[in-house]
């Protein structure tokens, strides 16, 4: 097992040799650095608590500023515990990047959805509106809310109704890693991730490990082309 931070750049396109389009999503990994270790010992687990991004001292509170500075390491802006045995050999100060990784490796990406607020069951379940003409006065309400003659003295649990809707943390499973670029610090996947655009990104070694389709195979095992290299062409 091992874990990466990395944040979500947006998304492009690649070309296999046989001149089919997929769609990939570009995740930037700049270097990930140790701050501290957990240990059975003491934490009763084992994880590294790594940094991601610099960020100005002056921002930052003393006993946060004490945290990097015993580490040896600047100020960053994202304090994340990643878990995995391939990389719990790190000590403070080294960093992880994005070569952790190698083309044609199943991941899964662990990010937050986009927060909508506090929407309708319209918006987010996409329940049917009323009528809109002839004077009707419900559009968007949302509806009824019997049971059909079973507990009707109450609401039953699961019940689909207005709330808030996101962030929550969600787990996209068995990502096929196209490229991975140690020299520009990136690293494209097939199809899409979690969150909106400079949302933050847990890459880990898949705990499902499967090919879904056979075509990812194929797109892997020869070089993909970016898109404006193929137009070129």
């Amino acid at each position: 097992m091992k874990s990466i931070l990395g944040r979500k750049a947006g998304m492009t396109t690649v070309f296999a040799p046989d001149g089919t389009m997929y769609p990939v999503t570009v995740i930037e990994v700049l270097p990930n650095v140790v701050l501290d270790k957990r240990t059975n010992e003491k934490n009763g687990y084992e994880a590294l608590v790594v940094g991601y991004e610099d960020k100005k001292a002056r921002t930052l509170s003393k006993p946060r500023l004490g945290l990097f500075t015993k580490a040896g390491v600047s100020p960053k802006a994202h304090i994340v515990e990643l878990k995995g045995d391939e990389i719990y050999g790190k000590n403070v100060g080294e960093t992880l990047t994005c070569d952790l990784f190698q083309t044609g490796e199943v991941v899964d990406l662990i990010g937050h959805n986009k927060g909508h607020g506090y929407v309708g069951t319209i918006k987010h379940y996409h329940h049917a509106v009323g009528p809109r003409g002839h004077g009707s006065g419900y559009h968007r309400q949302i509806g009824s809310l019997a049971n059909n003659g079973r507990c009707n003295n109450r609401v039953i649990p699961g019940k689909k109704m207005s709330g808030h809707w996101g962030p929550k943390q969600c787990t996209v499973q068995n990502v096929v890693i196209v490229e991975s670029n140690p020299e520009k610090g990136y690293i494209l996947v097939k199809g899409g991730v979690p969150g909106p655009k400079k949302a933050l990104v847990v890459l880990r070694t898949a705990v499902r490990h499967q090919f879904k389709k056979p075509v990812v195979k194929a797109l892997v095992n020869n070089a993909a082309k970016p898109a404006d290299e193929a137009k070129g062409e």
